[in-house]
């Protein structure tokens, strides 16, 4: 059995009853994270703003595991309003270097705290 490493960000704001991901043997399972600023609330706009906190999120969670975004295998993109799917899509694709991993957009109806994007992921570290 493989041991568990639980990762919380260092400057996490939000107490909830989740970690930031958990990392089992080379793989790490990230928490849906929002695009939160820094003063802990969503992006108020333009949409690509949310998107890319989202983004600088999962690297630093990444970053804490010793991975990168180039690590991730899957995410899954959830969307209040999926006529938002161009604008995360041009933001997305900044992020990797490599080959993108697979991928789910979803529209999900209303998420929390008002956010228009929350993506979940799992890591594998080369």
């Amino acid at each position: 059995m493989s041991e568990r490493r639980y990762i919380n960000l260092p400057n996490r704001r939000l107490t909830l009853p989740f970690n930031d991901a958990v990392l089992v043997g080379d793989t790490l399972y990230i928490s849906g994270r929002l695009g939160l600023g820094p003063d802990g609330k969503i992006a108020s706009e333009p949409p690509e703003e949310e998107a890319r906190l989202i983004l600088e999120g999962f690297k630093s969670v990444l970053h804490e595991a010793g991975m990168t975004l180039d690590d991730m295998v899957s995410v899954q993109i959830y969307c209040s309003d999926v006529s938002l799917f161009d604008k995360w899509n041009a933001v997305y694709v900044k992020y990797f270097t490599g080959s993108l991993p697979s991928r789910a957009f979803l529209g999900s109806g209303p998420l929390l705290f008002g956010a228009r994007f929350e993506m979940v992921g799992i890591a594998v570290k080369r």
